[in-house]
């Protein structure tokens, strides 16, 4: 199992706007009009400015900003037999600031047995390792996020129930765990957006794709996720948990305190909690008191969802608050997600990105000297 050897009191989630360049020629690439060994060095090159985005903004630890991936499920479901890149069940989500309602499909569709064909995640992950000064954080998607791409009908003679689905995709998260752990990296982040889904009291009592009921995922569910890290010695794991974020979109609502005792009490195998934070969908921080001491809380304060940049006062007092429920040297700061979680990206600038980051850099330097 592992430990947290230091505290990063400053990061970003994980995901960093896609460069127009980037976009660009991943359209050419779909369209045959871009070799695949020039897409690389293209993507080389996004990786190479992001790394230096997150080191010039002083942040304690940095990504590769998700640039390899069209979005940040991807490793469910590219180079896995038995899945494949597809439109799948629509979802509603609503503008963080406008209310708009817009319809986003799950990106990708289950066709059978699961099972990893190839390795872009270790492989991206020793890219950036080779060029950042600063250690690098992986993130995984969830394993739970396949309860979205659940057909009982598609998936007859492959799986008898959605649980066994997710106990391969599990597995499947575990092994590029385990070649991440192998390839020297000693930060992994496990993206549970489903989880933090739970928490909305406008879900009901069960999955509304899987029909799992959600006593059974907070149970059960948390028990699989945290089974990642088994075997695997030296690393911390974190898990991050939002109400989901699509171009400046939201999916979900609702604090805590419906899941909190379950995640806090269940994933013991992980060190580091990354909450968001940004606005009163999330809640209030008193849900931190049942968090054991020795975890780290990585509050996500600062919003990647808007352009508009925190004042640093009302932020330091928020981080204040959070201390009444949890001490404060086990806390730290991060945006409350990534700015891209799929390739579009959010309603935001790159020079608001830019910004943001060295906020939550400055703050974290002010707050823990």
């Amino acid at each position: 199992m592992g430990v947290v050897s230091a505290v990063f009191r400053a990061e970003v989630a994980g995901s960093l706007l896609r460069p127009a360049y980037l976009k660009q020629a991943r359209e050419r690439l779909a369209g045959g009009d871009l070799a695949a060994a020039d897409f690389t060095a293209i993507e080389d090159r996004a990786v190479d400015e992001a790394i230096t985005l997150q080191q010039e903004a002083s942040l304690d630890v940095v990504t590769d900003g998700e640039m390899r991936r069209h979005d940040f499920m991807a490793p469910l479901y590219e180079h896995v037999e038995g899945a494949e890149p597809s439109a799948g069940r629509p979802l509603t989500w609503t503008h963080v600031t406008t209310g708009e309602k817009m319809t986003w499909r799950i990106p990708f569709r289950v066709t059978g047995k699961i099972r990893r064909t190839g390795s872009p995640v270790a492989e991206g992950y020793a890219y950036a390792r080779a060029h950042a000064r600063k250690p690098v954080k992986q993130t995984l998607p969830s394993p739970l996020l396949a309860n979205w791409a659940w057909d009982a009908q598609a998936l007859h003679g492959a799986y008898g129930d959605p649980f066994e689905l997710l106990t391969d995709t599990t597995a499947l998260i575990r092994e590029h765990a385990r070649e991440l752990a192998r390839l020297g990296c000693r930060y992994i982040q496990i993206d549970a957006p489903d989880i933090a889904g739970l928490a909305d009291p406008g879900r009901g009592e069960t999955h509304p794709a899987s029909g799992i009921p959600v006593a059974r995922l907070l149970s059960d569910g948390l028990e699989l996720i945290n089974t990642i890290p088994d075997g695997i010695s030296g690393v911390t794991f974190a898990l991050h948990l939002c109400r989901g974020n699509i171009r400046s979109h939201y999916a979900t609502s609702g604090g805590y305190e419906r899941i909190s005792r379950q995640v806090f009490t269940r994933l013991t195998s992980y060190q580091v909690f990354l909450l968001e934070y940004d606005d009163d969908r999330s809640g209030g921080f008193a849900p931190l008191a049942g968090c054991p001491d020795d975890k780290i809380i990585v509050l996500g304060l600062i919003s990647s969802k808007t352009g508009r940049l925190e004042g640093p006062a009302s932020v330091a007092a928020r981080i204040g608050q959070a201390a009444r429920y949890h001490p404060r040297q086990q806390l730290a700061l991060s945006t409350q997600c990534g700015f891209a979680t799929d390739v579009d990206g959010n309603q935001i600038t790159q020079d608001q990105q830019r910004a943001k980051l060295a906020l939550v850099a400055t703050l974290a330097r002010q707050i823990w000297p």
